[in-house]
């Protein structure tokens, strides 16, 4: 059996045959129904191949590959864990066990304590002997550096990230040029324009500083990694090709800049909070194949209390990420992939684009304060609320497949409490509805294998506002069904049957509905949507429906009734 493995050949499938294949699997669909537009406004095809690659765009993915491989700035990315602590003691405590257990680079977030020169010289000793990342918020955590005896200064390495660049005089190893993408990241921004803005910041530096030189040694970058796996590993990869671009136009030679990543907390939830867990992996590997320095992994109830496990776990990711899958080994792991170059190199062009579109305005500064950052932001952001509220973007345990037996969350960590999450709209919706605690059913008619598709979707649709509908039953006659809706307690009801069931029924239902009770219908029925909207139906539930503005307005009927 062995020999004749050897000896079989696999054919050679053109692009051609496969597409003819595809569009036979599509059964009646259109082939372009396989072709994805990212919100960046790039068109993801379903394969990508090296037919598809002319000549000349290889010897530039070469290229591409080349600058990518020789701008690493560190041999090994270095876990970059978070110090929480309620208190000093446990504060303390935590930057201890973390840097025993495996932490390169201690995160310090300024906001986490109160800051006074006692805590100040403890912090100190630990900056001496660890490299750290630190989040000014509070300047007050600044006066750390003088705390450091001018004989130790040298030995501290570090990253200081701050609104503003931080000069530190006798700190040649910290890094205070910071192109901090993060906060653009939390106000809706794509990978092209976190791209560009990145760029946009190192240019702000550059400028004021006294040589190119002399900027990138304190320089470095800032990117929070989202769920869009392969987009973020692009991401990575082109800011070193764009970096290269940089350099090159202010004549110098591009030498490695230190990329640090974290986990974006956009799309953590509140609720089913150890899909968290999954998102923050995937990120972090996005990271780590990207070709990060340094990665930081939220833990996943970091929006509620993270405790010492979900502190520990997320280390770990990080370390066994970087142990276990030999990733860390390969200079660019994704380097030669056809989608992932492609890819980059797209997003190479539309970042460059958009920074010479800010350069031209006068810079990041004047860029901001004429309104058009913020305007291109909030147009992104609107577009990523209304994909996940519609699902055409799904939040596991959110707007799909939610838990409505998770305990209701109403506290949000306050270092966390401004950022801008997709989950917002629905963990609102979960404290509207446990406030006013409606009462809905869902009137099943005919056999269960009629309605039993229509009714997973409805349970599911208010599963993502935690209310569990109660069901009918099998029903199986108009006179049936009208008898259950004069009896229910129900203050909503959704009729779940086939097409034909229900075009036969609603009219019947709707002549006796006690007008106490709102009936909805789920389906679309565009032909017969008018008459029974005038004859006392409420409404519709259907798929790609916005489920927050339809579970908004619902509640605001259901306040009506019981007025």
């Amino acid at each position: 059996m062995s020999n004749n493995m050897n000896e079989i050949e696999f054919p050679t499938v053109s692009y051609d045959e496969w597409k003819e294949t595809a569009i036979k699997s599509l059964k009646g669909k259109p082939f372009e129904s396989l072709f994805t537009k990212t919100i960046e406004g790039i068109t993801l095809q379903p394969l990508y191949t090296q037919e598809m690659l002319i000549e000349k765009l290889r010897d530039e993915l070469e290229k591409q590959v080349s600058t990518i491989r020789s701008l690493k700035a560190s041999d090994s990315v270095q876990a970059a864990q978070t110090i929480y602590g309620d208190n000093e003691e446990q504060f303390f405590d935590r930057l201890k066990d973390s840097v025993e257990r495996g932490n390169g680079i201690i995160t310090i977030d300024s906001r986490v304590l109160e800051w006074n020169d006692e805590n100040l010289n403890e912090l100190a000793k630990y900056l001496v002997e660890t490299p750290f990342k630190l989040l000014v918020e509070s300047d007050r955590i600044l006066d750390v550096f003088s705390k450091i005896p001018e004989a130790d200064r040298e030995k501290v390495k570090g990253y200081v990230i701050a609104k503003d660049a931080v000069e530190l005089e006798g700190y040649p190893n910290v890094r205070t040029f910071a192109a901090d993408t993060v906060p653009y990241h939390y106000e809706g921004a794509h990978v092209v324009q976190e791209l560009a803005l990145s760029l946009a910041h190192a240019a702000k530096y550059a400028e004021k500083s006294e040589s190119f030189e002399s900027f990138v040694n304190k320089f470095f970058v800032h990117f929070a990694i989202d769920t869009h796996f392969f987009q973020e590993i692009a991401k990575l990869r082109a800011f070193k090709v764009l970096w290269k671009a940089f350099a090159k136009a202010y004549n110098a030679e591009a030498v490695p800049v230190p990329v640090l990543a974290e986990t974006s907390l956009r799309s953590f939830s509140k609720y089913d909070i150890y899909v968290n867990l999954l998102r923050a992996g995937n990120e972090a590997f996005a990271a780590l194949i990207g070709g990060a320095d340094a990665i930081t992994v939220y833990p996943y109830d970091v929006l509620t209390k993270p405790t010492d496990q979900s502190i520990r776990i997320a280390r770990n990711v990080v370390l066994v990420l970087k142990e276990e899958s030999f990733v860390d080994d390969v200079l660019d792991p994704a380097g030669g992939s056809y989608f992932i170059e492609t890819l980059t190199r797209e997003y190479v062009e539309k970042a460059w684009e958009l920074f010479l579109q800010i350069q031209e305005a006068g810079g990041i500064d004047e860029f901001e304060k004429s309104g058009k950052l913020q305007s291109a932001l909030e147009e992104v952001y609107k577009t990523r609320i209304q994909q996940v509220e519609t699902r055409k973007h799904s939040l596991i345990g959110t707007n799909i497949y939610a838990n409505p037996a998770d305990e209701l969350q109403t506290e949000t960590n306050p270092l966390y409490a401004d950022i801008k999450r997709l989950a917002v709209p629905f963990e609102t919706l979960r404290e509207q509805y446990a406030k006013a605690n409606p009462k809905i059913g869902i009137l099943t008619f005919g056999k269960l294998k009629d309605f039993k598709p229509r009714a997973d979707f409805v349970e599911g649709f208010f599963a993502t506002a935690g209310v569990v509908p109660v069901e009918s039953g099998e029903i199986e006659s108009i006179e049936e069904a009208k008898n259950w809706l004069q009896q229910t307690d129900a203050d909503y009801v959704v009729i779940a049957a086939t097409n034909d069931q229900t075009k036969e029924i609603v009219p019947a239902l709707l002549e006796g509905k006690k007008e106490s009770v709102i009936l909805d219908v789920a389906g679309k029925f565009p032909e017969e949507e008018q008459e029974w909207l005038s004859k006392g139906l409420n409404g519709f539930i259907y798929l790609g429906q916005n489920i927050v503005e339809k579970l908004t307005a619902l509640l605001e009927s259901l306040k009506e009734v019981q007025r």
